[in-house]
């Protein structure tokens, strides 16, 4: 039996990286799941190898109205969405403040934060009819503390305004048994990352206590758990994974 038996998920950003990590774990735990992506052609491949339990929709995550038009066909195909996963995000450009370009930093917002706010009030409705479900909002480490090397303003500030829309939405429908958590992944090794550092992660790895980068499956693991009603009784916080990395 597995841990998702009967769920359905919306996973954003999950056409490669944590995201594609994430969607084949939970099709292996048992559920049906919509993976959303700009990018098609990687989507399609992705949802293709996981089989009938999975659909891949094109997705614009800063669209209020792109959100409706998914969550309907996620609905039409599975059932009631009772977990949501917005795990989409940019790094935008690695500059300082005064340096940022307003068009730049209202497009982090967009991704990282705003799409959020998009996804949950589209889906706790839904949630609210099934009796209740599970919301995981993908932060950072950025969002728990200043960190080094983190790429502008607009990434930081949307990771910690993630932080802060879980705590108020998990207080507001506690009562309709919808629980909403936020994960702080360190340094992951993904796509994104590869693209933001060298080959070997530009020395990131001597920086973390246990002296590695994460898999994107550990990550999917800690997302799992808060997915699963196995941690039923768990909502309103935060759950870091960066190997020690923030207890410094």
């Amino acid at each position: 039996m597995g841990k998702l038996d009967g769920k359905v998920a919306i996973i954003t950003g999950a056409a490669q990286g944590m995201g594609e990590a994430h969607a084949r774990r939970f099709v292996d735990e048992g559920a049906s799941v919509a993976l959303t992506d700009v990018n098609e052609e990687a989507g399609q491949r992705v949802a293709g190898e996981l089989g009938p339990r999975a659909l891949f929709l094109r997705h614009d995550v800063t669209s209020l109205e792109d959100w409706g038009r998914v969550h309907r066909r996620a609905e039409e195909a599975f059932g009631p969405v009772t977990v949501l996963v917005n795990n989409a995000g940019i790094l935008g450009p690695v500059t300082p403040t005064v340096d940022l370009g307003e068009e730049e930093y209202l497009k982090v917002c967009a991704v990282n934060q705003h799409s959020q706010f998009y996804g949950m009030k589209t889906v706790i409705p839904s949630m609210r009819r099934a009796g209740g479900g599970s919301i995981v909002n993908v932060s950072s480490i950025a969002g728990i503390v200043s960190i080094v090397g983190a790429p502008n303003l607009a990434y930081v500030g949307s990771k910690f305004a993630s932080r802060g829309m879980t705590k108020h939405v998990a207080v507001q429908y506690g009562p309709d048994n919808i629980r909403v958590n936020s994960v702080h992944p360190g340094y992951i090794k993904t796509p994104m990352m590869a693209a933001a550092t060298d080959e070997n992660g530009g020395g990131i790895a001597e920086t973390v206590p246990l002296r590695r980068m994460s898999d994107a499956d550990e990550v999917s693991s800690l997302v799992l758990f808060l997915a699963s009603d196995d941690s039923s009784y768990i909502s309103g916080t935060e759950h870091v994974v960066d190997g020690g990395l923030t207890a410094q």
